[in-house]
């Protein structure tokens, strides 16, 4: 009988060749020294070994792989969010980032919310901050936040906003997201648009709001700005309290109306239908947006964003690269967006 073939030897060469280090330190860690090591690089070099497949003479690896087996990864939401009314956005994103992660035995955890934190002092336990490899912040933070969560892990990647210089960021295109929205609806003949914003006070709404208005200049449409409702949070009520005032605002009425996200999207189109309109027939409506929201329920709705999945993978691909190090090189990856044109927008009528 043939004897099957061994697995290939992986020599300590190599492991030392991939992370960038001496020989001889990688050398001392995969022989059980641990004084005057520091705990990541210890870890570090650990974890790329086990998964290498690496059999170190004389010693059992068991016991270090079971610690690795802890390693996490926290995420924390923005102020104003909670894991139980947070959007579909962020949730497609966490989906994504645990997919990706858990892959490499590495766990997510929820560490809270920005302002729970900070009301806390950042009472996160102990064990949690040992084995704690990154953090993921969803939204938008004080920069004292961004600066406070640094210090207590220096791994930090920020969903939906950048900060230059402090850590590495992954958002979606919004200009071409409102850049395809417009070029739709300007396609299909609407040149009256109305916007439909909430969390107006976050740079998120200014850069997708002053997004749409340059797709419109580019155009060669005058945007009026009596038809753009900014509302305070970005959910199904608020959008509902938009479309309202939407249809109490007096003039030409737009044929054509953008909005913020799929969740605002959703209770504005339900309030248009409740109110005898027609959307598309009356009024086409799209929203910057890629979830299940767009598609859990009739009409479905036109929209464009990049796919948050992808950015949750994209987040923990940028996250497992981080060193931490001081004049380390920070990138903000733009994700492509992508346009579907579902049922809700529709060609005007000439």
């Amino acid at each position: 009988m043939k004897k099957a073939a061994s697995a290939p030897k992986i020599s300590q060469q190599r492991i030392a060749k991939d992370l960038g280090l001496s020989q001889a330190l990688v050398s001392m860690v995969l022989n059980g020294r641990t004084e005057g090591i520091s705990e990541e690089s210890n870890r570090r070099i650990w974890e790329h070994a086990l998964n290498l497949g690496y059999q170190p003479k004389g010693m059992r690896p068991s016991a270090v792989a079971d610690e690795l087996k802890q390693i996490h990864v926290g995420f924390i939401l923005r102020s104003g969010l909670a894991l139980h009314t947070q959007s579909n956005y962020f949730s497609h994103i966490q989906h994504g980032l645990h997919e990706a992660l858990q892959e490499r035995g590495i766990s997510t955890v929820f560490l809270g919310t920005e302002n729970k934190l900070v009301e806390g002092a950042f009472r996160i336990p102990l064990e949690t901050r040992k084995s704690l490899f990154g953090v993921v912040l969803m939204g938008e933070v004080a920069p004292g936040f961004l600066k406070a969560i640094k210090q207590l892990c220096p791994r930090v990647v920020s969903v939906s906003m950048s900060y230059p210089g402090q850590c590495h960021s992954v958002q979606s295109n919004e200009t071409q997201s409102l850049d395809l929205l417009v070029d739709h609806l300007h396609g299909l003949g609407h040149r009256r648009f109305g916007w439909i914003g909430g969390n107006r006070a976050l740079a998120r709404h200014e850069e997708r709001f002053r997004a749409f208005q340059n797709a419109l200049r580019l155009r060669g449409v005058v945007f009026d700005e009596n038809w753009a409702m900014l509302t305070e949070q970005a959910d199904r009520t608020e959008g509902r309290l938009a479309a309202e005032q939407f249809l109490a605002r007096s003039g030409e009425r737009p044929t054509a109306v953008v909005c913020y996200n799929g969740l605002m999207a959703r209770g504005a189109l339900n309030c248009f239908l409740s109110r005898g309109l027609r959307v598309p027939a009356d009024l086409s409506l799209a929203a910057v947006d890629a979830t299940r929201i767009c598609t859990e329920e009739h009409p479905f709705i036109s929209g464009a964003s990049a796919d948050p999945d992808a950015m949750g993978r994209k987040t923990a691909e940028l996250l497992l690269q981080t060193t931490g190090a001081d004049d380390e090189v920070y990138l903000d990856a733009a994700l492509p967006s992508r346009l579907a044109v579902r049922e809700t927008t529709v060609a005007l009528p000439a």
